[in-house]
């Protein structure tokens, strides 16, 4: 991370820009005091969807609806983001910002609740990408459900692993980065998953499933 450096994470953070859909939901984000993925974060979302040709993608963390937009403009044409938040209010925005960025109802799909109580509803292997962004205490169990709902060759990724640096901080052992090195050591060591850990926004860790 020192050789990357500050100044070469706000090139990537300007290099691909963001219109004012996105700009206002980052806003909102701030406004109700929860962390969007930064725009480097959200242009590799973008870029991994198109990769993927995703036609189906699960969010854990609606948010305000930055990193949905950035998934929904690399999926394809008829692709629908299903997205889960344990609060209805921000994906009411969220619902706001996909209607202004242009994009149908009818490619979009809120659950709201838990994560842990809605993705064991949800089918197994019938997802291109799973992105995680909710609780990373319970960032294990996002990754055991992901790899359920994943078909093969199909992806996951964990925003925030980078724990704003304290996921390289020996002596923290908080319940939180604990779960969060965990996590990382999992994906690492797993012979289902090819893993990759990408100095974007606060960390993106990424893994295609075997």
């Amino acid at each position: 991370m020192s050789e990357f450096g500050p100044a070469r994470a706000a090139l990537a953070d300007t290099y691909v820009g963001e219109d004012a859909v996105l700009t206002y939901a980052r806003a909102q984000s701030a406004r109700t005091g929860i962390r969007a993925i930064g725009p480097s974060g959200g242009a590799c979302l973008r870029l991994l969807a198109a990769a993927l040709d995703a036609k189906a993608v699960a969010e854990i963390g609606t948010g305000t609806g930055v990193s949905g937009v950035y998934l929904l403009r690399g999926m394809r044409p008829d692709g629908v983001l299903t997205t889960v938040d344990s609060e209805p209010v921000r994906q009411q925005l969220a619902r706001e910002a996909y209607q202004a960025a242009g994009f149908a109802a009818n490619r979009s799909r809120f659950i709201p609740g838990r994560a842990l109580e809605v993705l064991p509803r949800l089918a197994d292997g019938q997802y291109d990408l799973v992105f995680c962004d909710g609780d990373p205490a319970e960032s294990r169990e996002y990754l055991a459900e992901s790899l359920r709902l994943l078909r093969p060759g199909g992806m996951v990724c964990f925003e925030g692993v980078f724990q704003e640096g304290r996921l390289a901080e020996p002596e923290l052992q908080d319940p939180q980065t604990h779960a969060v090195r965990d996590l990382v050591r999992d994906v690492r060591e797993s012979e289902a998953l090819l893993p990759a850990l990408l100095p974007v926004s606060d960390g993106l860790l990424c893994a295609v499933k075997r």
